[in-house]
């Protein structure tokens, strides 16, 4: 603190500020970020990715149970298909919270996306199956995931901008990373539950009960959350955009080209993240012949990898700049694609693990400076709104969709290494773009 005041001791005080400042400008935070605020900006998040992460992780079940088929490839790639379409309704939650965060405020934003998980969570724990009614049944499955892919589209970003506006502006990178860190936390205790229950039953109880078990529990985190959420206080910035004047129109004719970068930006990370920690468990289980036990197994503990190095990534990003890192996860993403599938394509689990922990360290160099650097790249005024369309965007198309793109690629046209060169590809593309965004660490917000 005693360098934070020092170093910005020649600014003015905060009642020139606020007569100086145009209208509908981004207000600086009242108060630094305390821990409470950090816990109920990044719960949210442990309870979205644990859903997601849950139904991942039992894509297999859930092609048996809602998707009956003589062909089991199928059956899998429509039960992916159903995990990408939740991702296709992010960009809709991104623009509907967005509007919801920037208008109203970011608690409302949070408060409301919580609650729809919480309730789509649980319903999908009390669904019937195919056989008991079905065609119903994964009509019901796939309404309740798009109402999950939009709750998602507000959670995140509404929870990005939530910790990194109450942040110093020397500690955005890592109180920002916390965002990430829930999530990944949310999937780490998916895989967690999943080792836990193919480690307790037998594959007959798994799919006949055992997969809704879960589902269920996300009540507990959704309370958790819901509860925190509703008693904190809405102190950081709000649009104060001119009555009428929608957020998302603004953000459209001004904001498009950081929209396409943040976007561009982000593809790379949103496939990578999607094949290695939700795709690899199935790739693991099916083409590698590993036990499914096994698979959650060494899955649990590369996120636990994750969960450690990404707050790290996000204190570095505060010291050196965020492109720095930035560069080192596209760069790294696009030169060990090949080498890495080649490891996770290998029948030991020792192999498959140090494959998986090597994407860990790449994905941890993105997410940790991620967060701070889409909201350093927009205005205050249309900053949920715009930085949930780019985000959002790019997990809606890459993200949700890798998984299934992955099975085709591997089951269907052959192509062992077919995943790896879909990410160099895309690692190309943010590569290029994350060269025209500018380094904002450290500066006072737009």
């Amino acid at each position: 603190m005693g360098l934070g005041k020092q170093r910005f001791m020649h600014m003015p005080d905060a009642a020139t500020m606020t007569a100086t400042r145009p209208a509908g400008a981004s207000q600086p935070p009242a108060a630094h970020a305390s821990t409470r605020q950090v816990v109920a900006g990044a719960i949210g998040n442990v309870l979205e990715w644990y859903d997601f992460a849950a139904y991942g992780y039992f894509a297999s079940i859930f092609a048996k149970n809602f998707f009956p088929s003589s062909n089991g490839i199928v059956s899998l790639a429509s039960a992916f298909g159903v995990f990408a379409a939740a991702f296709l309704m992010r960009p809709i939650g991104g623009a509907l919270f967005g509007h919801v965060g920037d208008r109203f405020g970011r608690k409302q934003a949070l408060v409301t996306s919580a609650g729809l998980m919480t309730v789509s969570t649980m319903a999908i724990g009390l669904l019937p199956t195919y056989e008991t009614a079905g065609a119903l049944a994964p009509l019901l499955l796939i309404l309740l995931r798009l109402l999950q892919g939009l709750s998602v589209g507000g959670e995140f970003s509404a929870s990005i901008i939530f910790l990194v506006e109450r942040a110093e502006p020397r500690r955005r990178g890592l109180l920002g990373s916390f965002a990430s860190v829930g999530a990944t936390c949310g999937i780490l205790i998916g895989s967690g539950v999943g080792a836990v229950a193919s480690w307790l039953m037998t594959p007959a109880e798994l799919q006949a009960w055992g997969w809704r078990i879960p589902f269920l529990l996300g009540i507990v985190l959704g309370g958790v959350a819901f509860v925190l959420r509703a008693v904190m206080h809405e102190d950081g910035a709000r649009a104060g955009l001119p009555s009428g004047r929608l957020p998302l129109i603004e953000a459209l004719e001004v904001d498009w080209r950081e929209i396409l970068r943040g976007m561009l930006a982000c593809s790379a990370f949103a496939a990578t993240f999607y094949l290695v920690f939700i795709y690899l468990v199935t790739m693991m289980h099916q083409v590698d012949g590993i036990p499914l036990e096994r698979a959650l197994q060494v899955n649990t503990a590369c996120m636990v990898l994750l969960v450690a190095l990404t707050p790290l990534a996000g204190w570095v990003s505060d010291r050196i700049g965020r492109k720095p890192l930035m560069l080192v996860s596209t760069i790294g993403t696009i030169v060990l694609a090949v080498p890495l599938f080649w490891l996770l394509t290998h029948p030991e689990p020792l192999v498959v693990a140090a494959g998986q922990a090597l994407f860990a360290v790449l994905i941890a160099a993105w997410a940790g400076p991620m967060e701070a650097m889409l909201v350093e790249l927009y205005r205050g005024r249309t900053r949920c709104t715009a930085l949930s369309i780019s985000y959002n965007t790019a997990f809606a198309l890459l993200g949700g969709t890798s998984p299934m793109i992955a099975v085709y690629l591997v089951s269907e046209a052959k192509l062992t290494y077919g995943p790896a060169y879909y990410l160099m590809a895309l690692g190309l593309l943010s590569l290029a773009a994350a060269l025209t965004i500018p380094d904002r660490s450290g500066q006072p917000l737009r």
